[in-house]
């Protein structure tokens, strides 16, 4: 990416030259690369529906589904980071934080549960702006600064809680994720709020000036601050929206559990992280979607789902997801050497 024409003023907040649908997933390798993972996903739910016929069951389906809104609502915040150039290693334990946040004003302050919820997301956001202003304003490394967030809300998460766990009186709640507004399907709300939460992040990261300034930092951030972008403005922005999607997946585990679990946050981080780089989108920045990042939150739910029915001890199942991953990072790399 270069600026072919004299650089405007840096105050004004303009798409890098040649930026416009850049990485968006809309080029023809892009499309094969997503295909491929589709691809894997249906190959792997084929091989566990051929081992076990209850894998198909519509029980177990929607136990898939319901599996992945966690994962996945944290992997759509993270898309977002990791497409520029970024890490956020704080969404487990912030995604806790926000959870014992939840119970506190909802169960503990008695507000009424919409103010809640709103403060929780709000509460999210003001992590990722935290971690934005780390990242963007004192020039942290990424790593370093969600790494010292992940500590922070971990430990606050406890503090806040007295260790304890913050438990929800009100089924409106919890219904948020376990209730079902299909009569008779017995469908979670949960997939239903993912779903949608997952095309509008779709909308904005392929359709608006935040998804293009987004694959313009990722893809060469000098070339976008000389063509006038505020680039720590908007690295702040994304960060910021990535810790909404952090204060959401707080809601909608906490009202999947029926509590606030302060521990609960640990290694989600990981299983989010990793959805995005099966999912397509290169750690290296500049690249991604949201669509893809779905199919790898899938294939992560699959694979512990299938491997759960066919009773694979969790110790197994530890080294067969570190494997899946090791194979998504390399076939990354591969492809940006044979871009090179």
């Amino acid at each position: 990416m270069t600026a072919e024409t004299a650089p405007p003023a840096p105050q004004q907040d303009r798409p890098a030259a040649g930026d416009r649908g850049t990485g968006s997933g809309g080029t023809l390798k892009d499309r094969l690369q997503q295909f491929l993972a589709f691809g894997s996903l249906v190959v792997i739910c084929v091989f566990f529906a051929i081992a076990d016929p209850i894998f198909l069951s519509y029980g177990n389906i929607t136990s898939i589904l319901f599996a992945t809104v966690v994962i996945g609502t944290l992997a759509l915040g993270a898309t977002f980071v990791i497409i520029t150039g970024g890490i956020d290693l704080s969404v487990g334990t912030g995604m806790a934080l926000c959870a014992v946040v939840s119970g506190v004003l909802i169960t503990n302050m008695g507000l009424p549960i919409v103010v809640g919820v709103l403060g929780t997301l709000v509460f999210g956001a003001l992590i990722g702006f935290v971690n934005g202003l780390n990242i963007a304003v004192l020039g942290l490394p990424p790593f370093i600064a969600t790494l010292a967030m992940m500590l922070v809300a971990g430990g606050l998460a406890l503090v806040i809680s007295g260790s304890a766990p913050i438990y929800f009186d009100s089924t409106a709640y919890t219904d948020i994720s376990t209730g079902s507004i299909i009569p008779g399907a017995d469908f979670p709300n949960a997939v239903l709020i993912m779903a949608a939460v997952a095309i509008v992040a779709g909308v904005a990261l392929s359709r608006t000036v935040l998804g293009r300034y987004t694959y313009a930092i990722g893809s060469n951030e000098e070339a976008t601050a000389l063509s006038g972008v505020n680039v720590r403005k908007w690295k702040i922005v994304i960060y910021t929206l990535a810790g909404l999607f952090i204060g959401l997946a707080g809601v909608l585990i906490s009202a999947r559990l029926g509590s606030a679990q302060p521990a609960t946050g640990m290694g989600y981080e990981l299983q989010a992280i990793a959805a995005v780089v099966i999912g397509g989108t290169s750690l290296s920045g500049g690249k991604g979607s949201i669509v893809g990042t779905v199919i790898g939150a899938l294939i992560i739910s699959v694979l512990n789902n299938g491997l759960q029915v066919l009773a694979v001890p969790q110790e197994w199942q530890n080294v067969i997801l570190g494997t899946v991953i090791v194979v998504a990072v390399y076939a990354d790399r591969a492809r940006k050497r044979a871009a090179a």
